[in-house]
């Protein structure tokens, strides 16, 4: 068996339904993430997680605590699972960041936002550490943000910077499933609405199923 984490991302938000930029702002799911949430719970729950860590931000941690409800876990709260800064630009949309900073917008760097690279670092090293307290059979279920998991990810698993945006973004309460192999931690799914599958595969021994 190996140690393997779950990425959730939470559930809608009334700022991402209008497409504002919400960074580090506490904005609440609205009624549609909830029902997300609970959906995502019933379905991970089948996984049997034996550890579950959240954002501090209310998003993740309203849409961790359903599924900690469900499987009689208490959530633990990690500062550094929060989503990217987004500086001047929170609470904003794509339109206004556009038409006020062009330049910004094209390389998505916000003024007083933080670095993607500072918030991969921070993503990647909350997960290895918590992770790191997981039997070797555990599972672990993360509930943070779409960019913070994207940048995470892309970090945990060694990928360099120019890489990172190879890997698309996750869906509100979508998950991505990575695995520690011998050679490092693997992605075994991604932006994933559904349970994982074992992989029968020829490509490697690290891809078949043990």
């Amino acid at each position: 068996m190996s140690r393997r984490v779950v990425c959730l991302r939470h559930g809608q938000t009334l700022w991402n339904v209008e497409h504002r930029f919400q960074g580090h702002s506490d904005i609440p799911l609205d009624e549609t993430g909830f029902a997300q949430a609970v959906r995502a719970a019933s379905l991970l729950a089948a996984l049997r997680p034996t550890m579950i860590v959240s954002s501090d931000l209310r998003r993740a941690f309203d849409t961790a605590s359903e599924l900690g409800r469900l499987v009689g876990l208490d959530v633990s709260v990690d500062k550094d699972l929060r989503e990217r800064g987004g500086g001047e630009w929170e609470g904003l949309t794509r339109e206004q960041i556009f038409a006020r900073w062009p330049a910004e917008f094209v390389a998505w760097e916000a003024p007083g936002g933080e670095q993607v690279a500072d918030v991969a670092e921070r993503v990647s090293a909350s997960i290895r550490r918590w992770a790191a307290e997981l039997d070797p059979d555990g599972l672990l279920v993360v509930a943070s943000h779409g960019a913070a998991l994207r940048l995470g990810i892309a970090r945990l698993m060694g990928l360099t910077e120019d890489l990172w945006p190879a890997l698309g973004g996750l869906g509100n309460c979508s998950w991505s499933v990575l695995e520690e192999g011998r050679k490092g931690w693997r992605l075994m799914e991604h932006n994933a609405g559904t349970l994982p599958e074992p992989i029968l595969s020829d490509d490697s021994p690290e891809a078949t199923e043990d």
